[in-house]
């Protein structure tokens, strides 16, 4: 049964979006750009527009005859938000435009290829631009809103829409909760023609011909949505066209990285070029890693475990340098790993190692402590807090290794004395 949705019933968005900012400190989680988001819903039946992509100015020709000729869109593939915005390396502004001359195309894309953007959510160093998006434009009469995702409370899937697509969901929901419907969905049925139909109607696709265009797309956004594993598949906005069309104009897709196993050819997408390179290594490890300004290096398990101490060391007056996160099932190639990332960051000018041993051994993070100190020549101070499973066998171990380590016996102990060891 189809319900309107109250003022917090966009809870669910809000706190995936909030999750996933949060497991991105806890986890990979697979980020694709924004051509291959809509390869993906080409594949699965979506209307998208037409595409080219470019990665040689000197294919630029080549890919606009592969276009209809009209007003182009010219898009800077990076992962960051606020491209139109944005400006280059090269003083160019923009990375995203549009025109219908063809000469101008080449001029754009010769300004973007190869340089870096700047934007509101990048680095003041920008991300290099190694693609370009040239898409026909659609002339669009009306804008609306359609994301499927998984929400909690409901125990399931939900597809959530809206007749006023192109603008900040959360918004529409505070100041016009009629204008959301939230239709909880069964996980085996799906969306059929009923719920499809309805949904279409309340999104305001009167025409017959487009209202059946609309139900074909509802439809195979679910097909999408199951047969990637995703947990989101935002649409906004999906468009009807002054020529009766239904497309998808833009997409915002999460993937249940739990499901990578399913998932291979998908994963194998990810472009790890844009990446904090210690990321990258770390991931190659199952280790989670993510870079911070300080100068405190913290190796826990468990992303809660990693929250709180970075808290700790901020009350304590220091500055935590990284996220790395070894997880419950680490073994001591790992515990190595993690030694090594940390110590190659030259900003890191002490390590702490915060671990509780439920599921992980103390003794295994002993070992891989030991073995890194002296296989890496460690020659920053390290601090060691370990509690739980064969804690007292961990700690006989680091005493006999002779390692000049600290040890401490509480989580402020230990993020005071490092504090402490980096104005040493």
């Amino acid at each position: 049964m189809l319900r309107i949705a109250s003022r917090n019933s966009l809870f669910s968005i809000q706190m995936l979006r909030k999750i996933s900012k949060h497991n991105a400190k806890q986890r990979r989680n697979l980020n694709l750009l924004e051509y291959q988001s809509k390869e993906l819903l080409r594949d699965c039946g979506v209307s998208v527009q037409n595409f080219a992509i470019v990665d040689d100015l000197d294919k630029t020709n080549s890919a606009l005859e592969k276009l209809h000729p009209g007003e182009y869109v010219i898009k800077a593939q990076v992962l960051a938000g606020g491209r139109g915005k944005g400006w280059f390396d090269n003083g160019f502004k923009g990375g995203v435009h549009l025109t219908k001359d063809r000469k101008a195309v080449i001029n754009i894309v010769k300004s973007m290829l190869g340089h870096r953007l700047i934007t509101k959510q990048t680095s003041k160093d920008g991300i290099l631009v190694q693609k370009i998006m040239i898409a026909e434009s659609v002339h669009i009469a009306r804008e609306t809103y359609v994301c499927i995702l998984m929400d909690r409370q409901h125990n399931g899937p939900v597809l959530i829409a809206s007749p006023a697509g192109g603008m900040d969901i959360e918004t529409v929901a505070q100041e016009s909760p009629e204008l959301i419907k939230t239709v909880p969905l069964d996980i085996y049925h799906g969306i059929d023609d009923d719920i499809a139909k309805d949904v279409s109607t309340f999104l305001g696709f009167e025409d017959p011909t487009v209202l059946q265009k609309a139900i074909f797309e509802l439809k195979n956004l679910w097909k999408l949505f199951v047969d990637i594993d995703a947990l989101q598949v935002e649409i906004n906005p999906l468009v009807e066209t002054t020529d009766k069309e239904v497309i998808a104009v833009d997409a915002k897709i999460a993937f249940d990285d739990n499901a990578q196993f399913r998932q291979q050819d998908l994963f194998a997408l990810e472009d790890n070029n844009e990446k904090d390179p210690r990321e990258a290594d770390a991931s190659k490890f199952n280790l989670n890693y993510i870079g911070m300004d300080g100068n405190i290096g913290c190796l826990v398990n468990g992303a809660g475990l990693a929250m709180a101490t970075m808290d700790i060391i901020k009350l304590n007056g220091g500055s935590p340098a990284n996220f790395l996160d070894v997880g419950g099932g680490v073994k001591e190639d790992q515990v190595y790993q993690a030694f090594r990332i940390l110590s190659e960051d030259p900003k890191v000018k002490v390590i702490l190692v915060n671990v509780f041993g439920g599921i992980v051994n103390c003794t295994t993070i002993a070992k891989g402590i030991i073995t890194a100190s002296r296989n890496l020549s460690l020659n920053i101070p390290l601090v060691v807090r370990l509690e739980g499973t064969n804690v007292q066998e961990a700690k006989r171990l680091l005493t006999e290794s002779g390692l000049p380590i600290v040890t401490a016996n509480n989580l402020d102990e230990a993020a005071r004395k490092a504090v402490v060891s980096v104005k040493t």
